[in-house]
Order: C-alpha cells, then sequence, then structure tokens
C-alpha cells in the first residue's frame, strides 16, 4: 500500500477510458478485416495525424503494414455487440464484414473499406511504423473523416457528435457516453448576474 493509501499495480492500460473502435482493412474484397483496438488516438491536428497499436502476431497487422493503409470506425451503442464480436474472432477463420451482416464501403482516399454503419469514418495512410514491445504503432496521416449526416445540426451545420451515441472501453466493459457536464472553457466563463 503506497503512503496515498492507493494500491500500486502493474502498467498496461493505465489511461481509462479508450475509445471503442473498428479498423477496417484490407486491399480485396478477400482481404477485406475488421480489427478492434483499445490503442488508438489523435497525435497531431496540424497535420491531422493519429495512431493505432496493433501486435505483430494479429492477422490485420500484415494486411494494414503491406498496404499502408486502414480506416477507423467510431462505434456506437448499435454496433457494440459487432465490434466485441470482431474482436474476439480472428480474421484468419472469419470474413468479418460477410458474417457480421457490416456493409464494405470503398474509401474516397484509400483502397481499404470503411463500415457503412459506423457513425464516423476515419480514412488514415501510415506514415511510419513504430515498434514499440507487444506492439508496433501504426503513425497515420488522417486522409478524409466521414461524419453521418444525421449527427450535423441542420441550423448550423455543426457537428453534434454526442447524438452519435459513441461507446468507451474500461477494463474489459463496454460503456455508453452520456451526461455533458460543461464545455469547453466552462470552468472560466462569467457567470451572469441575475
Amino acid at each position: 500500500m503506497a503512503k496515498n493509501g492507493k494500491r500500486v499495480m502493474r502498467a498496461g492500460n493505465m489511461l481509462n477510458p479508450t475509445p471503442v473502435v473498428m479498423v477496417s482493412c484490407g486491399s480485396t474484397i478477400d482481404e477485406y478485416n475488421i480489427i478492434t483496438v483499445a490503442w488508438t488516438g489523435t497525435l497531431c491536428s496540424d497535420p491531422p495525424l493519429c495512431y493505432i497499436s496493433v501486435r505483430p502476431s494479429r492477422h490485420s497487422y500484415h494486411l494494414i503494414k503491406k498496404s499502408g493503409e486502414f480506416v477507423i470506425n467510431l462505434v456506437n451503442e448499435e454496433l457494440a455487440a459487432v465490434a466485441d464480436w470482431c474482436g474476439v474472432q480472428s480474421g484468419s477463420a472469419h470474413h468479418k464484414f460477410l458474417e457480421t451482416g457490416l456493409t464494405p464501403v470503398r474509401g474516397e482516399h484509400v483502397s481499404c473499406p470503411m463500415i457503412a454503419e459506423a457513425p464516423v469514418n476515419i480514412e488514415c495512410k501510415v506514415k511510419e511504423i513504430i515498434p514499440l514491445g507487444t506492439h508496433d504503432m501504426f503513425l497515420a496521416e488522417v486522409l478524409a473523416v466521414h461524419a453521418q449526416a444525421s449527427l450535423f445540426n441542420h441550423k448550423t451545420d455543426a457537428l453534434e457528435l454526442q447524438r452519435a451515441n459513441l461507446l468507451a472501453y474500461s477494463h474489459g466493459h463496454y460503456y455508453k457516453l452520456g451526461k455533458i457536464l460543461g464545455k469547453f472553457g466552462f470552468s472560466v466563463e462569467k457567470k451572469s448576474s441575475k
């Protein structure tokens, strides 16, 4: 027991929650695959860069390394079960698009498919592969972001991503994102006097 009353634990997934994503890859219909990854995120906004980290033993690792492309597909509540299934089944034994009924849609800038049912698709081109240990990080340039039309405010044309009902993953469990607690800068906004 540490002095502050907290337990020391083995390092692993230290930052939680993580976004739930399905990464689609493969250059031909026969190769198309879907992998779930816990290690993903934004690296830079200008230029737009993101990453995924994948174990070299995973079937999709070699597809992504060969093509240098992938699509990050955000997962909402409706896709929770299929995302979980894609995470526990190997693409070497299953054609995940056929078996799940998900619809592959050719990307505009990459040869691998986007998942039509996903609320947001992020087309990515690998710039560098960085070996890290158990995983290799695919550092990628974001070529395009596609979002369902229903996620935009029809008056302001602003993206309202909270409408997507996205999921988060924390220590083996899926959680639906919910209550808004504030917006960026709310802690320093002037309070209106009544």
